[in-house]
């Protein structure tokens, strides 16, 4: 073999010696995604606002803790009804985010995966609407069970648990990827906030005239109806987001490896690791979500224009004081917030047991709506700080899987106890598992952005 050219040792060697050495994903220079993300933030922002302004008003309708809730005992005469179907909602939502998770993990970009998740759940609201209008047996003055309604919307309420699961994680993970970490706290507030403010009068017209007057022939069915127009809307605006290129990715995973990937993070993360625990827990808040309105209802008349007060001052209890959690946040994390309103929804609870009249029920209001919309958003918003930002769509998809595990079995297990116990028993317990998240938080949680990750 001549001098000159190499042999197989020495061109396996060269070969060797040739390859990259940085890993394959997650490359540390990120400088190009940065500039992008900052040439088109005033634009992605203001879409943000829009998104959340029309997006958040139209769900809201929906998942205000009074307008669905009454419209299901209306039409079963059943708290475990009403619990049963809550439940099912939450259990589209367990395994739904880590389908999202595998379904954008390895993409440079996935804005159509949420467009195309996000549309698919409003269309369940439209199913909601259309359950009232055409099976009828919505009439404040029926007397029997109308069982085909309420067996149609529980199935869409299942049906938009499992792609809420999906859009969760995607409409997170996108917002992750244009708004900057400091300035997603504001962002979050002001979208809340706008939001809150359109809510709450929509909200207020939807129960004292669409209800009251029992519009097209079913109230509810309107309202439902008047949400999914507004919700599109907001999906509109969404899609008009610029999405930059990501660069940090994890390799292209099923949902089964998905799953798996769940364990080496919960592992390697021990902060994280308690965070998820203790948010599971203080999400046991949603066991109770749908019978404050039913336990006011026992202390005072509702009628549609009370149920749509009630609606109002959550909204705009929830909405203002997002916009000061945010800027909290924003300055000093999102540990503070998590922990100022955990303790104002336990203080709701203790609150609501010593209710008497409307002037109580609204100050429960107050009190639980100021707690409830921060502490969703702090979670979700500190759930993006810790460990890696490959790694972000995984930790969301765990992180919500659990949460939404309890609000699949809280209802259900609420229901049971009102019906066994009475509401004083699941008002108590749901508070004392809010203290234990508390303390953990307090204790064993140290703040992302500034401790340990």
């Amino acid at each position: 073999m001549s001098a000159d050219r190499p042999g197989p040792t020495t061109s396996r060697r060269v070969g060797r010696t040739a390859r990259p050495s940085k890993p394959p994903f997650d490359p540390p220079d990120r400088d190009a995604e940065a500039r992008e993300v900052a040439e088109h933030l005033r634009r992605n922002t203001l879409i943000q606002l829009a998104h959340g302004l029309f997006g958040q008003t139209g769900f809201r309708l929906v998942s205000a803790p009074t307008f669905l809730p009454a419209y299901l005992f209306m039409l079963s005469g059943s708290d475990f009804v009403v619990g049963l179907a809550r439940s099912l909602q939450g259990a589209g939502t367990v395994a739904s985010p880590m389908l999202g998770a595998s379904l954008i993990g390895h993409r440079k970009r996935f804005l159509g995966v949420t467009l195309a998740s996000s549309a698919l759940m409003r269309l369940q609201i439209l199913g909601l609407a259309l359950a009232g209008f055409v099976l009828g047996g919505t009439s404040a003055s029926t007397d029997s069970p109308a069982i085909a309604a309420v067996v149609a919307i529980t199935v869409f309420l299942a049906l938009m648990g499992f792609f809420q699961g999906v859009a969760q994680v995607t409409m997170n993970a996108l917002r992750a990827k244009v708004i900057p970490i400091n300035r997603r706290g504001i962002v979050s507030g002001a979208r809340h906030f706008l939001a809150g403010l359109t809510s709450a009068g929509v909200s207020y017209v939807a129960g004292a005239y669409i209800i009251e007057a029992n519009a097209l022939g079913d109230g509810y069915a309107s309202v439902f109806l008047l949400a999914f127009g507004i919700t599109c809307i907001g999906l509109v605006a969404l899609a008009l987001t610029h999405e930059p290129t990501a660069v940090s990715l994890r390799p292209r995973a099923s949902m089964t490896e998905t799953f798996k990937a769940v364990g080496p993070i919960l592992r390697g993360q021990p902060a994280f690791r308690r965070f998820f625990v203790a948010r599971a827990l203080a999400s046991c808040g949603s066991m109770a979500l749908p019978f404050y309105i039913l336990y006011a209802g026992t202390q005072i008349e509702l009628t549609g224009a009370i149920l749509g007060l009630l609606t109002t001052v959550w909204m705009l209890s929830s909405s203002t004081a997002n916009l000061i959690w945010g800027a909290l946040a924003d300055r000093y994390g999102y540990k503070v917030v998590i922990v100022a309103t955990l303790a104002c929804w336990v203080a709701s609870h203790v609150q609501l047991l010593f209710v008497e009249d409307l002037l109580g029920v609204i100050v429960f209001y107050v009190l639980m709506g100021s707690a409830y919309g921060g502490f969703s958003q702090s979670g979700q918003n500190m759930v993006l700080e810790f460990g890696r930002p490959a790694d972000i769509p995984i930790r969301l998809a765990a992180s919500g899987s659990a949460v939404n595990l309890v609000g699949a079995v809280g209802p259900f297990i609420g229901g049971l106890m009102v019906a066994s116990t009475g509401y004083v028993a699941l008002f108590g317990t749901t508070a004392a598992l809010q203290a234990v998240a508390l303390v953990i938080i307090l204790v064993a949680v140290p703040e992302p952005r500034y401790g340990a990750r």
